[in-house]
């Protein structure tokens, strides 16, 4: 089972155009952003898809064309951007019943559910406590 960077691929497209627009630039494009996150522009567009409908960027079309932040890095937090990208719960149940005749089978998704939520709630708070501009400074702190 493979993790799931999407998450960490949106934030760093949103640091990423939250630097480039404090050294001057209007917009950015999905070009760029791949550059740097170093995936294919496509990738980067549907992300920013998403992150257009959850109001954290912002595209222009035509000439001048890109990408640019909604709101200020300060506002947007973690939490912000995992519901944009991760519609679903963190964990999930069996793809089809168990079988309901097994006591394991009968009695496993009751009691993992219960454990899901307590992480998920803890998951959303501590993801809810970090901004992208506490994000931005880690990574322009980091050592090189």
């Amino acid at each position: 089972m493979s993790a799931n960077s999407r998450l960490t691929i949106a934030a760093h497209a949103l640091a990423w155009i939250g630097l480039y627009q404090r050294q001057g630039h209007e917009v950015a494009t999905s070009e760029q952003i791949a550059t740097s996150v170093n995936t294919n522009p496509v990738v980067i567009r549907r992300l920013l898809g998403e992150l257009r409908r959850a109001g954290l960027v912002e595209s222009r079309r035509g000439v001048g064309a890109g990408w640019s932040l909604a709101r200020e890095l300060e506002s947007m937090t973690l939490l912000d951007v995992y519901e944009a990208v991760e519609p679903g719960p963190l964990f999930a149940m069996h793809r089809t019943t168990p079988d309901q005749g097994c006591v394991v089978g009968h009695g496993i998704q009751p009691a993992m559910q219960g454990i899901y939520e307590g992480i998920e709630e803890t998951v959303r708070h501590e993801l809810a406590r970090v901004t992208l501009e506490n994000v931005l400074q880690d990574v322009l702190e980091a050592p090189r």
